[in-house]
């Protein structure tokens, strides 16, 4: 059957894969809990039964507030089918853009997850004039749970008004508003169609080497297109979709699930090698030195063209050492995708040495995301790049050296913005922000963000992002932002990597009580300033990085440094250490 609206989805897997118990699940009480096909999309029916009966049609607006959980399927499908907007917010901001986005896209039903987040709307709620109706996932006095609309649903039933309504949602319909974090101003609410997912979605299943004997692991968040689309993808293929508990479960639910793929951003690889090189820093004698023998043979790792030499001692080192690592993810993984930013070109290749197949994408919430990705074929990989561009849309490079993407997958603007729609796409070309060039081998490379690149006062341009990737392979460093804009060189704000500073300072005997007073001591600034001179070797005169600051505690979503997809919001960073920053350049 012909797929051009997201909702298709469902009765095509139904049609196309086995039975099975677990399409959907998701942890209750420590217990997963798992649904069928026939439950989801019953769950789904139902939701569109009670929004009709409630009043809700084509092109009204529904939100949700939730982490990760089956519930939110249910909506999204539920939502979808009866052709209204499905307006996906993130658990973690602010209340000003809860209250910015709720009055915004004008929703008139929202869903929320549990007692928390509603402590954190229950008084802007009020103030919204348009909403008729809430609903939790959880529990929650005086707050109607799902399970009442999912009763007023059954009691509504209409299958064949349902299926009228169905065919009459177009493939230009606007099936969602993602409103992007931003790092600076009001969040902009992206329209996406059906055709711009969809697009995206058949663009991409050929690339996942997945079927419905597999099981895929999620934790990233469902209110981002990136894992959306990856969810949908997951259901094309027939894939179990297992939600994590949270963030700091996701490395027993690895090896409870044992999954085949895991969809993911460089954040979270970051800590899962940083961990395994801390055990082998704790090992000794020959296990020590056959281990980082082997990470050492793994940073040389290419996808294509090895030599029968290097594949020869690749072996020895999987038996010894790298089969281990496998068994940290569950060992089965067939796939790691990441996406969201860029990654070290030295992970992808140690992972890749490890037998964990790792691949880095590159899109954006505006491309439904996905604009270009490596994939598991020979000739269509390359480390340090994006890989080529997908098949729904075609990629050229501005005099400027900006990423011009145009295609089926490209949004069809910003709500309420025709202004800010015109500035971003320019006779069908999506700006993208980003700079970047096409090899030789027809792979994309990422170079820098436009308006990241900045010039010191001397007339020579920096690329922070370049520089700060680089830097942050060094075991000592969590987090760095590069900043010197109109000053004489290039300076950084550093979050150290806590945890690996600590074994250091017991090793070397050094005592400290706080974060705060560790940074201060001498030893450890000297410590930096040798990682920092090492990297600065590898970088140009105008590039290298002449003072640092240390940071106390960790840049986080909480803490505001950071956006809900764990980018830098580098205009906070810059305001809220500005007085930092003018100490390091002496202003």
């Amino acid at each position: 059957m012909e797929l051009t609206r997201i909702f298709d989805l469902l009765p095509r897997y139904e049609k196309t894969f086995r039975q099975k118990d677990d399409v959907l699940a998701g942890k209750v009480n420590k217990q997963w809990v798992k649904y069928n096909i026939q439950d989801f999309r019953q769950k789904a029916d139902n939701i569109s039964y009670a929004l009709l009966k409630m009043g809700i049609g084509k092109g009204d607006k529904v939100a949700t507030i939730s982490a990760n959980r089956p519930e939110w399927n249910f909506v999204d499908f539920g939502v979808l089918q009866i052709g209204a907007v499905h307006v996906p917010i993130y658990p973690t901001i602010s209340q000003n853009d809860y209250r910015y986005i709720l009055e915004h896209s004008d929703v008139k039903v929202v869903f929320i997850e549990d007692a928390n987040l509603y402590r954190k709307i229950k008084h802007i709620i009020p103030e919204m004039k348009n909403i008729i109706g809430l609903f939790s996932f959880a529990e929650i006095e005086d707050i109607k749970h799902l399970d009442e609309l999912l009763s007023l649903g059954n009691k509504s039933e209409d299958s064949a008004g349902l299926k009228q309504i169905m065919d009459s949602v177009g493939i230009n319909d606007i099936a969602t508003i993602i409103y992007t974090s931003g790092t600076t101003g009001n969040p902009k609410g992206v329209m996406l169609s059906h055709k711009n997912i969809m697009s995206n979605v058949m663009a991409l299943y050929h690339i996942f080497p997945v079927d419905d004997t597999c099981k895929g692991l999620s934790y990233l968040p469902l209110c981002h297109v990136y894992e959306r689309t990856n969810i949908y993808v997951y259901l094309y293929l027939g894939v179990s979709i297992y939600y994590a508990e949270n963030m700091a479960t996701i490395g027993d639910n690895l090896k409870e699930l044992k999954p085949e793929i895991l969809t993911t951003v460089p954040r979270l690889l970051e800590k899962v090698y940083d961990k395994i090189i801390g055990k082998g820093r704790n090992l000794s004698g020959i296990a020590k030195q056959l281990f980082f023998w082997a990470v050492s043979l793994g940073e040389k790792y290419e996808y294509d063209d090895r030599s029968f030499f290097y594949d020869a001692r690749l072996k020895i080192a999987d038996k010894l050492i790298f089969v281990k690592w496998r068994e940290a993810l569950g060992g089965n993984m067939r796939a790691v995708i990441s996406g969201g930013a860029a990654i070290q070109p030295r992970l992808a290749r140690v992972f890749n040495a490890a037998g964990i197949p790792l691949i880095e994408g590159y899109g954006m919430t505006e491309t439904s995301p996905v604009i270009a990705v490596n994939t598991f074929e020979k000739g269509m990989r390359k480390v340090g790049t994006v890989g080529p561009p997908v098949s729904c849309n075609e990629i050229k490079i501005s005099e400027s050296s900006e990423i011009l993407v145009k295609g089926g997958n490209v949004m069809l603007g910003y709500f309420k913005e025709p202004k800010m729609t015109k500035e971003a796409v320019v006779d069908g070309w999506m700006h993208t922000g980003d700079q970047g060039i096409i090899d030789e081998d027809g792979m994309l490379k990422i170079t820098g963000r436009v308006k990241e690149i900045f010039k010191t006062s001397m007339g020579k341009y920096i690329s922070p992002v370049l520089l700060e990737n680089k830097i942050k392979e060094s075991p000592f460093i969590d987090q760095i932002m590069v900043v010197g804009e109109n000053q004489k060189f290039a300076a950084a704000l550093i979050v150290p990597s806590f945890e690996h500073l600590r074994s250091w300072c017991k090793i070397k005997e050094i005592k400290f009580s706080t974060n705060s007073e560790m940074i201060k001591e001498k030893v450890i600034k000297e410590r930096y300033k040798r990682e920092i001179t090492c990297f600065n070797k590898e970088f140009g005169d105008t590039e290298k990085i002449k003072k640092f600051e240390l940071i106390d505690h960790e840049w986080t979503i909480d803490t505001g440094e950071i956006t809900p997809n764990l980018k830098l919001k580098r205009k906070t960073i810059h305001e809220k250490y500005d007085g930092l920053i003018k100490q390091i350049f002496g202003i």
